[in-house]
């Protein structure tokens, strides 16, 4: 399963709507896939601040489905120069190392002019530093006001650019499931490396 993260909690958002449209373009790929939105979380799960608690409703069951993905889409704009706070507050719930280290990410970002260059940059760091697999190839949207209409991009070139994103991000994870280096076949192995050992 791919998940796709819609990465703001901005209500009706172009966001929303791209990731939308990238999970159509998935989908077309014959590859299962779902939707996380930001704008369904409900903060008051987090309110506390209690990190070693860990998140609850709403925030643990879009972790849980983040710790289970074979990858990650994650479609973000730029607010002030980086990515949006509800994403950051997202992210900071995550276990480390179970939902990060291994885990297979991709990046398209959205803005008016430099198209979420920033805030792209900003995630391969903090994916970078928590041993994610940080595609490398990146998709940047610049005048998503004027390219995204009737619930599509209305450029070839870059529907072209997420449809090849796709389909080699999809070879991507399948080469790091075949050689075992995956985070959910580590996970895997770990526990039932962990569970011989309580035999013995």
């Amino acid at each position: 399963m791919i998940e796709v993260i819609s990465g703001t909690d901005r209500p009706d958002s172009h966001t929303l709507k791209v990731a939308n449209y990238v999970m159509g373009i998935y989908r077309e790929q014959h590859e299962a896939v779902d939707l996380i939105d930001i704008a369904k979380l409900d903060m008051k799960d987090v309110a506390t601040g209690d990190y070693y608690k860990g998140p609850q409703g709403t925030y643990k069951e879009a972790e849980a489905r983040v710790a289970k993905a074979e990858g990650l889409v994650i479609v973000v704009p730029e607010y002030n120069g980086s990515y949006p706070g509800s994403l950051k507050l997202f992210i900071d719930y995550w276990r480390y190392p179970a939902t990060f280290e291994h885990r297979p990410v991709a990046f398209i970002g959205l803005g008016a002019r430099w198209g979420g260059l920033r805030p792209i940059e900003h995630l391969q760091q903090v994916f970078g530093y928590r041993n994610a697999y940080c595609f490398p190839q990146r998709v940047f949207l610049s005048n998503i006001r004027s390219i995204f209409k009737d619930g599509k991009v209305d450029d070839q070139l870059l529907h072209g650019l997420i449809e090849t994103q796709a389909k080699d991000f999809l070879k991507f994870v399948n080469a790091l499931k075949a050689q075992g280096l995956d985070a959910n076949t580590r996970i895997a192995l770990a526990a039932a490396n962990a569970a011989a050992a309580a035999k013995k």
